[in-house]
């Protein structure tokens, strides 16, 4: 009974938690930010239906597997999400106009593609 109750429950919250993702795809106005909203709610919801999975069928190969799934996303998500990131803003994806703060704007060189480092500036 108290089973099935917290297996409902994370997977409904994981459904939503995704659900909240696809939303910021559609509904956020740059790249960066749909890739912030996909990354991190996407990350949480499979998070969540995968513990869901586990404890409904609370078996040793499953919980492993889901566990090995679960550890997969977290480390992959984030990377691809700034690899994307870093190669849309590279390419000259259009950052939303409001965005407050580029911190790469006067280090990127487009004409050679070259990334200063701004402590090479304060060592002689």
């Amino acid at each position: 009974m108290i089973n099935d109750l917290l297996v409902s429950v994370m997977m409904v919250a994981g459904t939503f938690f995704m659900f909240l993702a696809g939303i910021g795809v559609l509904r956020m106005p740059d790249l960066l930010m749909r890739l912030h909203a996909t990354t991190k709610a996407g990350t949480l919801g499979a998070g969540l239906v995968m513990l869901a999975v586990a404890t409904h069928f609370l078996d040793a190969g499953v919980t492993a597997r889901t566990l090995a799934i679960i550890l997969f996303i977290l480390l992959t998500a984030p990377v691809a999400a700034h690899a994307i990131g870093r190669a849309g803003y590279f390419v000259g994806v259009p950052l939303w106009d409001k965005m407050l703060k580029d911190d790469l704007k006067d280090r990127y060189d487009p004409d050679t593609h070259i990334l200063h480092n701004p402590d090479d500036d304060k060592n002689p």
